[in-house]
């Protein structure tokens, strides 16, 4: 059954038959000729200039409504291009040009390549908006940047990418020599360097059945960066196994290593490196460990003045327990981390127990557990108290008997800083409780819990004011009195951010225990409870503080909807 679509194009070649441009025999031929090569109609018409790509172009435009834009009047560099990969680029015959807001403007030239818009839609999360350019100017741009795309795999000639070294890894160096894999170790070289470039946190590298997908996650969301070809898709495997010491002959279970890049004499990036079997081979996903993401002072952490002053006091104490909770990503190493330097003095003993270790840091002990070993967070924390410490650090307690010892350490004169998966303060008491811990141990040890999200940053540079109806601004939690003052902004989209965003701030709910919450533990309180009462003692939960940051200007009211349990 014919669509609109396909009744409109009809329509267009009618019209370039009606006013003698073709004649109905030659539209015939040309249409068999155009199907024979895989190429469109409107291709081969303008390919072989039966027909004018100018005229066809303007056919269209009146045909179809579609707007009209000269191809040579855009900067290739500014292209999307990471929005959309080369095979749907190739397959579709189209061009990403532009976001705005959730809108990907698409160049087309022939409306058939309407029928790609879904995926399009799929790759990229926008909604494609059509726009009409000429034929020739189409294909000229699109062989331009596939041959680029060609180029970077064949010839990768970035100064950069001949000088690095990456660690001490004989295996890895001596596999740099071998000339037929060169394009591919300067091809990884570069992923990873781009990577560190962008400031990107995890690189996924993903083969499927006919492509090969490379994506950055960036401010905590997946972009597409790269496609190439699913045929080497093992040698990208296999090199970046060698960097991380991982046996390159198995392929049927996971692997976990590590990459240490040295960029320069006095930075270094190390890479946690993991790889899982799947259909059609091995998924890789390298965590980027960059020392200096946990260097930003708690000034850029995100904290309200009043979250700020609880956390440094809390830290400073000489003894009890401070917990950071929240879910993957959400930025709790960061937050022990910053904790970390600024309590790392010559006078003091720190040590940390990691799985792994993710950031090194010069003046703190820091252990990587290794269970297959025996070596657990429990065992490292029993050896840690035997070493005269000041402060300990456990990368998360996941069972009683860490829970335990990490307790007694709290009541036994040091400060003990560790992380749970609870989503937010009051549930981590009641997990406490759950492993076994008793509530008198745990009223005596606590001394401050803080629960965390990462909001992405609105754009400075492209951010509009936004409207919303009061119903919604009371739904969303703001106070009636405050509604008629409320300034607020939403993303956009422009050539110096990522839809609109650019950037991550932390919210935070930080609790600490006061005599009435001590007592509601003793009693059996639950995480319900446990809220209530922090409300009523003007302790803002994760959905305040969001909303706090919304008032600010800071993120848009769509993105803490987005990181925050609540609606």
């Amino acid at each position: 059954m014919a669509t609109a679509n396909d009744l409109q194009f009809n329509s267009l070649i009618n019209n370039l038959i009606k006013e003698g441009f073709l004649t109905a025999s030659d539209a015939q031929k040309h249409y068999q000729d155009s199907q024979k090569k895989g190429v469109s109609l409107i291709n081969y018409l303008v390919t072989n200039k039966i027909v004018n790509s100018t005229i066809i172009a303007s056919k269209i435009s009146l045909e179809f409504g579609l707007p009209f834009f000269d191809l040579d009047a855009i900067d290739l560099k500014n292209l999307p291009l990471e929005l959309v990969n080369n095979s749907l680029i190739q397959k579709h015959h189209v061009l990403p040009l532009h976001v705005r807001g959730k809108s990907l403007f698409v160049a087309i030239s022939d409306p058939r390549s309407f029928q790609g818009f879904d995926e399009i839609k799929f790759s990229s999360r926008l909604n494609p908006e059509p726009i009409l350019v000429e034929e020739h100017k189409l294909t000229k741009v699109i062989t331009k940047l596939l041959d680029a795309a060609d180029a970077s795999m064949s010839d990768l000639l970035d100064s950069d990418l001949d000088n690095l070294s990456v660690g001490d890894d004989s295996d890895a160096v001596s596999a740099t020599n071998d000339s037929d894999d060169a394009p591919i170790v300067r091809f990884v070289n570069k992923i990873l360097l781009d990577a560190i470039k962008t400031g990107a946190s995890d690189i996924h590298l993903e083969p499927y059945e006919k492509v090969f997908r490379i994506r950055y996650r960036s401010d905590g969301m997946l972009h597409q960066v790269a496609s190439p070809p699913a045929s080497i898709s093992s040698r990208i495997v296999s090199r970046i196994k060698v960097m991380s010491k991982m046996d390159i002959a198995e392929r049927r279970v996971p692997q976990d290593g590590r990459i240490k890049m040295i960029l320069s004499k006095t930075r270094a990036i190390d890479f946690r490196v993991n790889t899982c079997p799947t259909l059609f081979g091995e998924k890789v996903v390298l965590r980027i460990l960059d020392p200096t993401n946990a260097q930003l002072g708690i000034e850029k952490l995100g904290f309200e003045p009043d979250q700020q002053k609880l956390f440094l006091d809390a830290i400073n104490k000489p003894y009890g327990m401070v917990l950071v909770t929240g879910p993957t990503g959400s930025g709790k190493t960061v937050s022990l981390y910053t904790a970390l330097n600024i309590l790392n003095t010559s006078e003091r003993n720190i040590s940390t127990a990691e799985d792994p270790v993710e950031i090194t840091v010069e003046g703190i002990n820091q252990v990587n557990v290794n269970p297959k070993a025996g070596l657990t967070f429990a065992t490292a924390l029993r050896a840690f108290l035997r070493q005269d410490p000041d402060i300990i650090m456990v990368g998360e307690i996941r069972d009683f008997e860490t829970a335990e010892i990490a307790v007694k350490a709290a009541q036994t004169g040091h400060l003990v800083l560790s992380t749970l998966h609870t989503n937010d303060a009051p549930q981590t008491l009641n997990r406490l409780m759950q492993m076994g811990i008793p509530a008198f141990n745990i009223v005596s040890a606590v001394v401050l819990i803080m629960a965390q999200r990462l909001a992405r940053r609105l754009c400075d540079n492209c951010k509009v004011p936004a409207n919303y109806p009061d119903d919604f601004l009371l739904t969303a939690g703001f106070k009636p009195q405050e509604l008629g003052q409320l300034k607020l902004f939403k993303a956009v989209g422009c050539e110096s951010c990522s839809n609109g965003y650019k950037g991550r701030v932390g919210i935070y709910q930080v609790m600490t225990l006061s005599e009435q919450m001590r007592a509601l533990i003793l009693q059996g309180g639950n995480a319900m409870q446990l809220a209530e009462q922090a409300a009523f003692e003007g302790i803002n939960d994760l959905r305040a503080s969001g909303l706090n940051k919304v008032r600010l200007g800071v993120t848009s009211l769509e993105e803490i909807d987005r990181v925050t349990t609540e609606h």
